[in-house]
């Protein structure tokens, strides 16, 4: 009774003065248990719930940490607990798993290392088996590891750069041919094929000025010529069942030639012409009579002189026709010429 009525006789700063000692208390004793829940939690340590532990031995972990997600399928089911090196000469590594209790997984499944982002971040993927047995807790699981980045790259690079390889050896050669080729001479007669394609090119750019130019000026010489065109076009639609008319009149024509015995006549008519060049070769070397009267003059000048005879008998009896009157027209006798 004494002690309360001290309590109750004890001033109020003294009051006040212990309540901020117990919050300050209170506080630190918190912050000390978040750090220990922290600490272990970063272990893989979880205080609030039950987990299991499994266990999956690497030879490189390939930067693997305690603390990183343990995954099925990218879902967090646990994380990485202790890492440590096994005690013999193989120095393998020793990776704990801590799973959620919740969870089960078959006893062949894989726990994979694999690279959580494009960081290069490590986490473990469980790769559920097929096994209708549950692995428990404190079991070893069978452990797989993906392609790191860098033997990726390399198994990228290997193929490029071995053609990259007979690229560059390729090309080599071809430079050594393209100097062997490309010699002084080369290039000098390149140099002259590049000149006269300059001077090829200047030639059209004239000749198509001067075509322009020859269009423009004839335009209305074009335009007539178009003009007739259109209407020898049309003339010769509206004529087109006479011109049908002719084709078939040819057509006609063409059959009637194809029936007749037209090479039986081209035979005798080329028969007819050997004939007829075998007598003019035969006239042209002065055989027969023919020949003889083309090639030999004698009957020319006789002719001749028969034909200057005639006209002179011509004349004569145009002059002095009494002559000739009396011998051949009447038959008489000359009275006038004396008896025998």
């Amino acid at each position: 009774m004494e002690e309360i009525i001290k309590f109750a006789t004890v001033p109020n700063d003294q009051i006040v003065k212990l309540s901020k000692e117990v919050k300050v208390g209170l506080v630190t004793a918190i912050a000390i248990a978040c750090f220990l829940y922290g600490f272990s939690f970063l272990k893989g340590k979880n205080l609030f719930s039950s987990q299991r532990k499994f266990y999956a031995v690497y030879s490189d972990i390939d930067g693997l940490v305690g603390g990183n997600p343990l995954m099925i399928n990218g879902f967090i089911v646990g994380m990485v607990g202790d890492i440590e090196l096994s005690e013999d000469a193989s120095k393998k590594v020793i990776v704990t798993l801590v799973l959620n209790d919740d969870v089960d997984i078959p006893n062949n499944s894989i726990a994979k290392v694999i690279s959580s982002n494009i960081l290069g971040s490590k986490a473990i993927q469980l790769e559920v088996g097929n096994s209708v047995t549950f692995a428990e807790s404190g079991d070893t699981l069978q452990s797989a590891q993906e392609e790191n980045l860098k033997a990726s790259v390399n198994k990228t690079i290997a193929p490029l750069q071995a053609k990259a390889s007979e690229l560059l050896s390729s090309i080599d050669s071809v430079m050594v041919v393209v100097q062997q080729v490309f010699n002084e001479n080369a290039r000098a007669n390149l140099s002259k094929s590049f000149e006269s394609i300059k001077l090829a090119i200047t030639s059209l750019q004239t000749t198509a000025y001067r075509l322009d130019t020859l269009v423009y000026s004839e335009k209305a010489k074009i335009s007539s010529i178009l003009t007739k065109v259109n209407t020898l076009t049309k003339t010769l639609a509206d004529n087109s069942d006479k011109l049908g008319n002719v084709i078939n009149n040819f057509s006609n024509i063409s059959d009637s030639l194809a029936k007749s015995n037209l090479t039986s006549a081209i035979n005798n008519a080329n028969t007819a012409l050997s004939q007829a060049s075998s007598i003019l070769t035969k006239i042209d070397k002065g055989e027969g009579t023919m020949g003889m009267l083309i090639n030999n003059d004698s009957l020319y000048r006789k002719l001749d002189k028969s034909s200057e005879d005639l006209d002179r008998l011509l004349k004569d009896l145009r002059v002095n026709p009494e002559r000739y009157v009396h011998i051949s027209v009447f038959g008489r006798k000359d009275r006038n010429k004396p008896k025998d």
